[in-house]
């Protein structure tokens, strides 16, 4: 078992997507197990079936080129339906990001998780954190958010997909590009962040500091649409401090309607069922909440 305190991981092989929707990818391309480097061997991680949805991988062109693979999980019907955008962990695009996609599908949604790292490499299927890392370094902010903007923009083509109701949700890594994503785009009307990096660490150097922004800290008062988080106060990779200043950036840019809930004891990485770090209370306190938002601002 891997124990991470940062990004943190019963690997069901019977994993498979459905073929509906698949566009520009083989199904055996796509990895489909849960992130080798994080699961726990104990781990009995949520599977969501896929009755009553349409499910599958599908591509569409990114601003520098690349041809961005996506999975999509959406209700069966015309729609149209809301649209949330999922960001991964550094983990990239696995089965717990995909399972993420079909229970908001449940819900109503149409999910898309985009392969943010794969112009490199899938992390998915790599056991060697340091590879992980390398990979994930090389996935900038503008790249990230060139990522973001090609979803809309394929999203708004499809006719079964409501773009004028644009959640997005993430964690860890993906947490912190929740935050940015909302104050860059206008077409974002809600966000829930789960545990993303919200300012420097004390005892980041100046590169580091550099190589982070923008710092979600820095972006409160360009939020352009209400933004939660679920953070853990035994969180080793992102200490209290930093989260009490995100909650008092919120409060001075007057963002009312966002908000960070600090859950006690909880380390990081607590909603995702397939790592040691699972807290099932606070995971789904922290969907209801997510529920709760994307209902009142995207339907």
């Amino acid at each position: 078992m891997t124990v991470l305190i940062r990004p943190e991981g019963n690997e069901p092989s019977d994993f498979n997507l459905s073929r509906r929707g698949l566009a520009g990818l083989t199904a055996g391309a796509v990895f489909t197990g849960y992130a080798v480097a994080a699961l726990a061997q104990e781990a009995q991680p949520i599977v969501t079936d896929e009755t009553g949805l349409e499910t599958g991988m599908v591509s569409y062109p990114a601003p520098d080129g690349f041809d961005l693979p996506a999975y999509v999980a959406r209700p069966e019907g015309d729609g149209p339906f809301p649209v949330v955008i999922v960001v991964s962990e550094i983990f990239g695009l696995h089965a717990y990001i995909m399972d993420v996609a079909r229970r908001l599908a449940k819900a109503g949604y149409a999910a898309v998780a985009p392969a943010f790292f794969v112009r490199v490499e899938d992390p998915a299927p790599l056991a060697d954190m340091r590879a992980v890392q390398a990979i994930v370094a090389q996935a900038g902010y503008e790249q990230v958010m060139g990522d973001i903007a090609a979803t809309l923009e394929w999203a708004s083509g499809q006719l079964w997909a409501n773009t004028d109701r644009v959640g997005i949700t993430g964690f860890c890594w993906g947490g912190k590009v929740v935050w940015q994503a909302a104050a860059r785009f206008a077409a974002i009307d809600a966000g829930v962040a789960w545990y993303g990096r919200l300012a420097p660490s004390a005892g980041a150097t100046p590169e580091q500091i550099e190589a982070g922004r923008p710092w979600p800290v820095d972006l409160a008062d360009d939020l352009k649409g209400a933004v939660i988080g679920n953070y853990g106060s035994a969180d080793g990779g992102i200490p209290n401090d930093t989260v009490a200043a995100m909650q008092a950036a919120l409060e001075a840019a007057g963002q009312t309607e966002s908000g960070i809930k600090l859950y006690e004891g909880a380390p990081h990485g607590f909603h995702a069922d397939y790592r040691p770090s699972y807290r099932s209370a606070e995971a789904a306190d922290g969907w209801a909440r997510l529920l709760a938002l994307f209902e009142a601002k995207l339907k």
